[in-house]
């Protein structure tokens, strides 16, 4: 593993190994036979647990967050938090803020993952964080790291301390999807996944991940001979040689990505709001499908999604109680359909409103149904038209894991998204989305952006009325990013019936090229400024602006 401590991102301690007593060990002792007993001047030395995959915080609010895990064994997560400004250095006196969480116990019923959920903390707050876990021989390794809480409104913001020198009224966050996909793996020879340590440098107040966080369907070998001759050299394990089918499969994928430093350094400082969409199971899957893929044992996918959703919620930092991951919940095998689609406040300017277009999803067909079909499910659809409209926040960033207006294929008939190559009006799934873009219109909403990522290019996207067949709803933009580590693919063909014009848009130079010069890895970066401007650029992985535009709220 790379030193992380190199760039100064993620700082760990490892906690000095504890000594037993000197007492002698006594004839029978296990393992030590009674002529080799050790003898009293040689202590015993105990292990203790380290985090062998990092930390991470998620979905942080302006008064909360969730911090996590993994052990190398069982024991107890803890956490200490404490106010820090800009430089680091611990906030004292009224602005002031420590405390020492004791969490739960990981075990290997979650291979041995833990979340902490903290409530209550100070809002436009930087905090240093230390986690560590603990079990019968104490406190074990700590690893350090970084979050901020969103600004808030009520004028308790400590990020106005002296000292602090940041602004408590903006902020600014990064996204993308895809990660290690097509084969391309963690790849050293060139700094491993680069594009994590482009998005670091920006320094985003949090990630959001549209989906994709790993390609249990895509096995890694250790060396993939590209186009040109040149040899891509992978790190590789034996949970990643293969298609993910057990829980252990599906574990060891998020195990493998956390290999990568630039990741690790990233989210040990960039809180993560985590989505999934079909790589974390398999290629465009839909509930109840029966795979037709000869590398598959198991072909009901609703077993091979029970494991592959357990292993997401253990290693993804996501808040929703009702989406919590509880020993036993996927017992049965069977995939059970919970909650993850969520509202991120964060502050008076914005609110993020991530969407599940996968749990629901009606079976993949060529999308002209005359009546409508699930993207989302009826459920979601009203909570996602009843939060927006009483979101009180500046800008509302619909968070999606699957385009609007892009044509994605399934095949030569079938559709993977909502769109069906029809410009006409809408028809099976784009019937719900066009429900909710008409409630959006009927309740005055106003300064909706649309964010996603999944088909491997970047792109920038305005919809209007008076380009649509379907007219019944105000412009607005979607912003395309990704991939982040994987193949490039694109751009594709657009369907007419929203009125989408592709203002801007870049792809690799040629299906499934690699990410090895990062010219055709992409992700988003949003500022948003004190007067409320949004502006989104898109940016390669490299850190270089392809396209940037500046929208003004509607008041």
């Amino acid at each position: 593993m790379t030193d992380l401590s190199r760039r100064n991102l993620v700082k760990t301690s490892l906690a000095s190994l504890a000594l037993a007593g000197a007492g002698t060990a006594g004839a029978g002792t296990v393992g030590i036979p009674a002529a080799s007993a050790a003898p009293a001047s040689i202590p015993l030395v105990r292990k203790r647990l380290t985090l062998p995959t990092g930390i991470a915080t998620g979905d942080v609010t302006t008064d909360s967050a969730v911090l996590w895990s993994r052990a190398s064994g069982p024991g107890r997560l803890t956490a200490r938090l404490q106010a820090v400004d800009s430089a680091g250095e611990i906030l004292r006196g009224r602005y002031g803020f420590s405390r020492t969480i004791q969490g739960p116990l990981a075990t290997d019923a979650s291979d041995f993952t833990a979340k902490i959920h903290a409530k209550g903390l100070p809002s436009g707050t930087r905090f240093a964080l230390e986690l560590n876990f603990e079990d019968e021989n104490g406190l074990g390794e700590a690893v350090n790291g970084t979050f901020s809480t969103a600004p808030g409104s009520s004028g308790n913001d400590r990020q106005g301390a002296p000292g602090d020198g940041t602004r408590s009224s903006n902020q600014s966050f990064v996204w993308t999807g895809d990660t290690a996909g097509q084969g391309w793996g963690i790849n050293e020879e060139i700094g491993g996944m680069r594009g994590y340590n482009a998005m670091h440098a920006t320094r985003p107040d949090f990630f959001i991940h549209s989906g994709d966080t790993i390609y249990a369907d895509g096995p890694i070998a250790a060396t993939v001979t590209e186009k040109d001759g040149q040899v891509w050299r992978n790190i590789v394990t034996e949970e990643v040689s293969k298609v993910a089918e057990t829980l252990g499969e599906y574990r060891g994928r998020h195990r493998y990505n956390s290999l990568d430093a630039n990741m690790r350094a990233m989210f040990a400082e960039v809180p993560v709001i985590a989505q999934w969409d079909d790589h974390e199971t398999h290629n465009n899957w839909y509930p109840g499908q029966i795979l037709d893929d000869a590398r598959y044992t198991e072909s009901n996918v609703n077993v091979l999604a029970a494991r592959g959703r357990q292993a997401w919620q253990e290693n993804m930092p996501i808040a929703d109680s009702a989406a919590l991951w509880r020993p036993g919940t996927f017992d049965a095998g069977q995939y059970q359909p919970a909650r993850i689609y969520r509202k991120i406040s964060r502050g008076p300017q914005l609110e993020i409103f991530c969407l599940d277009m996968r749990t629901f999803k009606s079976p993949n067909t060529d999308g002209k149904e005359p009546y409508s079909t699930n993207i989302l499910g009826q459920e979601q659809v009203d909570w996602l038209i009843k939060e927006v409209r009483q979101s009180k926040a500046t800008w509302k960033v619909i968070a999606a894991d699957l385009p609007l207006g892009i044509i994605v294929p399934d095949g030569p008939v079938n559709q993977e998204s909502l769109s069906n190559r029809d410009n006409g009006a809408p028809l099976g799934r784009e019937l719900e989305i066009a429900g909710v873009l008409s409630a959006f219109k009927r309740d005055g909403v106003k300064n909706t952006v649309w964010l996603t990522a999944d088909v491997h290019y970047c792109a920038a996207h305005h919809y209007s009325p008076e380009r649509a067949a379907f007219t019944d709803f105000d412009p607005f933009w979607e912003f395309v990013a990704g991939p982040i580590n994987a193949g490039s693919f694109g751009p594709n063909a657009m369907d007419g019936t929203f009125g989408p014009e592709v203002v801007f848009s870049k792809a690799g130079r040629f299906a499934g090229e690699s990410p090895r010069d990062g010219e055709n890895q992409y992700f988003g970066h949003v500022d948003l400024a004190p007067d409320g401007t949004f502006t989104a650029s898109l940016r390669n992985a490299n850190g270089a602006v392809l396209f940037s535009k500046t929208l003004t709220p509607e008041r």
